[in-house]
């Protein structure tokens, strides 16, 4: 076997979508090449931004860095991060610390916000309590809470997020299958609200396979944290992504025309729901919120905080 591009016969992947073999370099390039088309033809960014990169220390957030750090050396953006330490024993420490030695490799301004910090309450300590509603419900909002809140105070302008194809295809399936159609409108390769406290969200990596991340950070030699969160495989999301990917062992473009055709509805939706956001703050912590209490501030009067 030889690479479809420049004949190197130690090949290292055959692509999912459009069976190309390709060697080390030229794997390496394609991926660079893929990020930057997406950030291009979505309008992710404009000269003078400066980006948050939302860095747990996993690959698909090095990989995110990684990539706009290129834009960063042509003088087009700034750099920043931020790593939220959910607080789960045996686990979160390594990610913190690879964060921490990237964001010092780069020289970019970088924070660590725990939950035990920001809400007197870790990951751990919630999935202990009886009346919980799952890991990723809390951990999805206290985060999201915790780096839009970072953002702001770091003045950027943008947040980008190592959202991967796999990550995607399984929040439009999520959501239209619980029938959070609201939800389902709100993904994308660009979030903004028209509330200024939240900031513009950016996912580079939409279009690229979570596989061909994993490939990428390996080849790249990049120092990343490979170990699955412990409570993913009890989440819904941890289900759909099973039974995606069984799918897609017979039909290697499923994730992409999944993709695809939601992009193609989402508009659509918009303009049907024609929702507009409550601009209120929370009467707790002062955040955007739709009702009186932030959902942060709503599951932390649930769990008696």
């Amino acid at each position: 076997m030889q690479c479809s591009k420049c004949g190197n016969p130690k090949v290292i992947i055959k692509k999912e979508q459009s069976g190309q073999l390709l060697c080390k370099d030229c794997f390496i390039e394609s991926i660079e090449k893929k990020a930057i088309k997406t950030i291009r033809k979505e309008k992710l960014l404009d000269k003078g931004d400066k980006v948050l990169v939302a860095l747990s220390g996993g690959k698909d957030s090095v990989t995110t860095l990684e990539i706009l750090n290129t834009f960063r050396q042509m003088h087009i953006i700034e750099l920043c991060a931020v790593t939220v330490d959910e607080g789960i024993d045996n686990y979160r420490q390594d990610g913190v610390d690879i964060a921490i030695r990237h964001a010092e490799r780069l020289g970019i301004e970088h924070k660590v916000v725990s939950l035990k910090d920001e809400y007197g309450i870790t990951l751990d300590e919630i999935m202990q309590k009886e009346n919980h509603k799952g890991s990723c419900t809390y951990c999805g909002v206290f985060r999201r809470t915790i780096i839009n809140k970072a953002a702001r105070e770091m003045g950027a302008t943008k947040i980008a997020t190592g959202h991967n194809l796999d990550d995607e295809v399984q929040g439009i399936l999520m959501n239209y299958l619980e029938g959070n159609i609201d939800n389902l409108t709100k993904l994308g390769a660009k979030s903004e609200s028209k509330a200024e406290e939240f900031t513009v969200k950016i996912k580079p990596l939409r279009e690229i396979p979570e596989r061909e991340i994993g490939l990428y950070v390996v080849a790249k030699e990049l120092e990343v944290h490979f170990d699955s969160c412990p409570y993913a495989m009890q989440s819904f999301r941890g289900e759909i992504s099973e039974v995606i990917n069984h799918l897609a062992e017979k039909h290697p473009t499923i994730k992409y025309s999944t993709l695809r055709g939601y992009d193609k509805i989402k508009n659509v939706l918009k303009k049907e729901l024609k929702k507009e956001f409550n601009h209120g703050r929370c009467s707790k912590c002062g955040e955007p919120a739709a009702n009186e209490l932030c959902k942060a501030c709503s599951f932390l009067e649930e769990l008696g905080m």
